[in-house]
């Protein structure tokens, strides 16, 4: 039987980006890591609400890394949302879905010189790992039939093509580029096919 991920706790949290309704979605009701769902309170009036899918990154979102742009698109997208209404989903797929240890690891590979994709690789995993189902399931949780997204991932909008929910519009999440993190914003761009125009 396959086990769907469902609404486990919702409350009204006030932040510095302005109020929000904070959801918990997982299988299991004591699920210490479940995706996490941040909603402007005015979505039932949203003709079409703005969309951030969010993967996890503790290194950027949290310790402010710059060898990616994950925490400064976070604060874009809770910005953009708290400003014109819509819904961030925090999903937990640390990593490119191989977790923070793996991640490190990757670091690691990457500081021999290879570069994002290829470190994942040599640690035996695929390019990107992350699935976007659960977010789909959010989605449809919460009775959106569609959406504008922020990204600039491809794979996020390919991820819409057979489902319900219809992507009437791609908002770009562009971060410029700083010195440590070109090359990993250069692989993005050329490897995986990222919408990025500042590199």
């Amino acid at each position: 039987m396959l086990h769907m991920i469902k609404k486990q706790a919702s409350v009204s949290l006030k932040t510095s980006y302005g109020l929000f309704n904070l959801t918990a979605f997982s299988q299991d009701v004591n699920d210490p890591m479940p995706h996490l769902v941040i909603s402007s309170k005015n979505i039932d009036k949203l003709g079409t609400p703005n969309v951030r899918i969010h993967s996890e990154c503790i290194t950027g979102d949290l310790f402010k890394s710059k060898r990616c742009e994950c925490g400064q698109q976070l604060e874009f997208a809770l910005k953009y949302v708290a400003r014109k209404g819509g819904i961030l989903i925090y999903l937990r797929q640390e990593g490119r879905g191989i977790g923070i240890i793996n991640k490190i690891k990757a670091y690691v590979e990457q500081d021999h010189g290879y570069d994002t994709a290829e470190a994942n690789k040599r640690l035996g995993f695929g390019y990107d790992e992350r699935k976007y189902t659960d977010a789909i399931t959010i989605l449809n949780d919460m009775n959106v039939k569609k959406i504008n997204l922020l990204t600039n991932n491809p794979e996020k909008v390919n991820a819409f093509q057979n489902e319900k929910i219809v992507v009437e519009k791609r908002i770009p999440i562009e971060i410029a580029p700083n010195k440590t993190n070109e090359s990993y914003l250069k692989t993005k761009k050329e490897f995986f096919g990222h919408f990025l125009e500042m590199i």
